[in-house]
């Protein structure tokens, strides 16, 4: 047993989530002088959405949900960071309790409810960051991710994402468009295909306006909890309205074959669903993706992905790019050095 694993299963467990969360995050950003530069490990760049990711592996959008930790987590061997995510206007989220391990799983639940400074205020913290490291040579590549705000109405979603896109996409590297979490009310509602392509034509317009002079890249994450029809239908509004890429896939609203207690997933009660049980139905949504899209769209697979063989298994369904979180927590500070190490081995 490595020596996190007991830290985890002996004390990090009698602690809320949410307060170990927010306890391990100023931990990393505290380690940088320590961590020191970004990690250069034995891979192989990627290159996807045009540009050189220096290995597959990058973190999932929730964990810097403020822009706050972006080089102490590239420290630790990412690839990419996403942060967010963010929405128009600042929001404190859902009610504490609000995030909940099933370890028998080795999962989390979560219904946050995008939780956040708001885009105004990331945009000032992401401006003073990029100015930072105008003299750095490290690759950290950053994605954006927004959403939409809880008090905001479906019909007015579209200018709440324009105004996200205006004020962060100077920032970003890639810009995601988050229509899949199923902690804001309504939201999913937004990945049919008639909602969602007037959606991200109106964010891709307002991206241009303010980066005329670069197109930023611009995908959708989509729920595992599609179904093929629908994953199938979003791949072709992907190709036709000339999306860069699909992200594949949040969390899920499904508690099927679970092996915690039944009265224990009852007593957590609704949110988003991420880990393990993940793995088979999100591999799946990447393959049906990439035998829809062929080769020129760019597939980045999250969701379960915990050991090497996890996220050989998502590249060889058809990933270009892969995420993690859930097994970032359970694994601790050294798993992304240890899968990006293993997939450049092949072990």
């Amino acid at each position: 047993m490595k020596p996190y694993d007991v830290l985890f299963e002996q004390a990090l467990t009698r602690v809320d989530p949410e307060r170990i969360h927010r306890a391990a995050f100023r931990a990393v950003r505290a380690a940088v002088p320590v961590t020191g530069r970004v990690l250069r490990m034995p891979s192989a760049p990627v290159r996807a959405l045009g540009l050189s990711f220096p290995h597959p592996l990058g973190l999932a959008a929730g964990f810097d949900k403020n822009a706050v930790g972006i080089d102490g987590l590239a420290a630790l061997g990412f690839g990419h960071v996403e942060i967010g995510t963010v929405t128009g206007e600042g929001q404190p989220g859902n009610p504490q309790p609000r995030l909940f391990r099933l370890t028998a799983d080795r999962a989390i639940v979560n219904r946050m409810g995008f939780n956040n400074d708001g885009a105004e205020v990331v945009a000032r913290r992401l401006a003073a960051w990029r100015e930072s490291r105008r003299r750095s040579t490290d690759e950290v590549i950053l994605g954006v991710n927004i959403g939409k705000t809880k008090v905001v109405p479906e019909e007015e979603a579209s200018r709440d994402y324009e105004k996200s896109a205006g004020l962060l996409a100077p920032y970003a590297d890639y810009l995601v468009v988050n229509v899949s979490s199923p902690n804001t009310p309504g939201l999913r509602d937004l990945q049919a295909v008639e909602k969602l392509a007037p959606l991200l034509d109106a964010v891709r317009r307002r991206a241009d306006e303010v980066r005329p002079d670069h197109r930023v890249p611009l995908l959708v994450k989509i729920a595992p909890d599609l179904s093929d029809d629908d994953v199938l239908a979003v791949a072709d509004l992907a190709l036709a309205s000339g999306l860069d890429g699909i992200i594949a896939t949040n969390t899920t609203i499904s508690r099927d074959g679970l092996a915690t207690a039944p009265e224990v997933v009852e007593q957590v009660g609704a949110g988003g669903l991420s880990g393990r049980p993940l793995t088979q139905r999100s591999e799946e949504v990447v393959r049906l993706l990439r035998q829809r899209v062929g080769a020129d769209l760019t597939l980045i697979g999250v969701g379960g992905i915990t050991t090497v063989d996890d996220a050989r298994r998502r590249l060889e369904a058809g990933a270009d790019l892969l995420q993690g979180y859930t097994g970032f927590v359970y694994e601790g500070p050294l798993w992304p050095r240890r899968i990006v190490r293993g997939l450049a081995q092949g072990t």
